[in-house]
């Protein structure tokens, strides 16, 4: 049954939306990290780690406009692979990757929350918080998009006044310390380059958000239009806020602090301008912007596994009396992920399966899709080439840092494409076809 327009999603709400994933992931945990690995390069970072996102970001827009649709890369993978295991395998990427997303936010909304009574984050309260917050965030998304669209749009508001209160008072009264080149990990044989491009892909996983707008095709007031503005708007607001709020974080914080405090560094650079006063007033903010995050997550990331399961890339996602179940497995999903991990590998692990995604989405347009869809084919190239270098450098330095990020990487690559081989199966007729579900949905 169709939508109407006044049931559906305006451009404010999308971009809300996308926001919503975006800043709440990036800004609030993965600025410590990114510092870990490049000194006080890490505002840096966040530029250019935008620029590589903007850059990525031209495939998505041109897949959206063309094909807008509630599936979003599910839907473009599909136009570009045609039915079958590689476009269930990458598309179950993103999936995951945006499952990854709710949960690191979720660890977040915990650790911040636990400042206001130094509680140190490796508490058992930070994943309780956590499981908890994605128990409310269901909640909302049973509730229909225009309560989601309202939530989005009240905490979006107060979550970008908010930020960009701590960046610009921040700015004004830190004395800036220059930027030198200092990493704080030990990392041996790889070069301070090689640190960078590392770092460069936690930054994009702070960006990685505007893909969750691409499934917001069947939700949104005219689609082919306004999903390819939602995704450039928010990739550029969040960019101009992340910079801003990485440069007043250098300006009051010296690296070994920002590390040291890394899972909550934004709420450590508000005491020497605020006091005290500026835990609570960032721990709000955090709040907020966590909150709104995990909403957004969830709704984009079970619209993407009941398109799926619609297109029989996965088994059936259908709605019965009144319960959905990819909204269900998706909540259940990511509580289990924010239980067994921490901050720094979820996040690490959420940037491998993008990246690799990512690669997938820009070859199908370059390979399969030349001279059905009108683009650049120099700018996927571009993008193809950067995602290679950037993913590579980083899965070398967790080789060194933390292999176990790497194991569990390839342990659910490997699940995730043995399962789609033996579903694929199960709907193979003898002469090879496959019986799938429609196409245009």
């Amino acid at each position: 049954m169709q939508q109407k327009n006044s049931e559906k999603l305006s451009l404010l709400g999308s971009v809300s939306l996308g926001t919503g994933v975006m800043i709440g992931a990036g800004i609030f945990v993965l600025m410590g990290q990114i510092a870990e690995l490049v000194g006080r390069l890490f505002p840096l970072a966040f530029i250019v780690g935008g620029v590589v996102s903007g850059i990525s970001a031209y495939s998505y827009v041109k897949f959206s406009n063309a094909y807008p649709s509630s599936g979003g890369v599910a839907k473009f993978l599909r136009k570009s692979y045609g039915p079958g295991v590689i476009t269930g395998t990458f598309s179950l990427l993103m999936y995951v990757s945006m499952v990854i997303a709710e949960s690191l936010v979720s660890r977040t909304f915990g650790t911040y929350s636990l400042r206001l009574f130094d509680i140190d984050s490796s508490s058992i309260l930070v994943p309780i918080l956590a499981v908890g917050l994605i128990a409310f965030a269901f909640l909302i998304n049973i509730s229909g998009n225009k309560i989601i669209e309202t939530t989005a749009n009240a905490t979006a508001a107060i979550k970008i006044l908010g930020i960009a209160m701590l960046a610009i008072v921040g700015l004004s009264v830190g004395v800036v310390v220059p930027l030198t080149v200092g990493t704080v990990v030990d990392v041996e044989t790889v070069s301070v380059a090689g640190n960078f491009l590392g770092a460069l892909a936690l930054a994009i996983l702070a960006y990685k958000g505007f893909t969750t707008i691409t499934n917001q095709g069947g939700d949104i007031v005219n689609p082919t239009r306004n999903v390819g503005r939602s995704i450039i708007i928010s990739i550029t607001l969040c960019m101009i806020i992340y910079v801003t709020l990485a440069m007043s974080v250098a300006s009051n914080l010296s690296v070994e602090a920002i590390v040291k405090a890394k899972d909550y560094a934004i709420a450590e650079a508000a005491r020497p301008v605020f006091g005290d006063m500026g835990l609570w007033v960032t721990v709000f903010i955090a709040i907020v912007a966590t909150v709104s995050g995990v909403i957004a997550s969830v709704f984009a990331a079970s619209r993407l596994l009941g398109m799926l399961g619609m297109m029989k890339q996965v088994p059936g996602m259908v709605q019965k009396k009144g319960v959905n179940p990819a909204l269900v497995f998706t909540v259940v999903l990511a509580m289990t992920i924010t239980i067994l991990f921490d901050l720094t590998r979820i996040a690490a692990i959420g940037a491998i399966f993008y990246l690799l995604m990512d690669i997938a989405v820009h070859w199908g347009l370059l390979r399969y899709l030349r001279g059905v869809l009108s683009f650049n084919p120099v700018i996927p190239m571009i993008a193809i080439v950067l995602d290679v270098i950037i993913l590579g450098t980083f899965i070398v330095i967790k080789l060194q840092s933390d292999p176990l990020v790497i194991a569990v990487s390839i342990l659910g690559v490997l699940m995730i494409v043995v399962a789609q081989k033996l579903f694929m199966k199960s709907h193979t007729r003898s002469d090879g076809t496959m019986d799938m579900g429609m196409d245009d949905m």
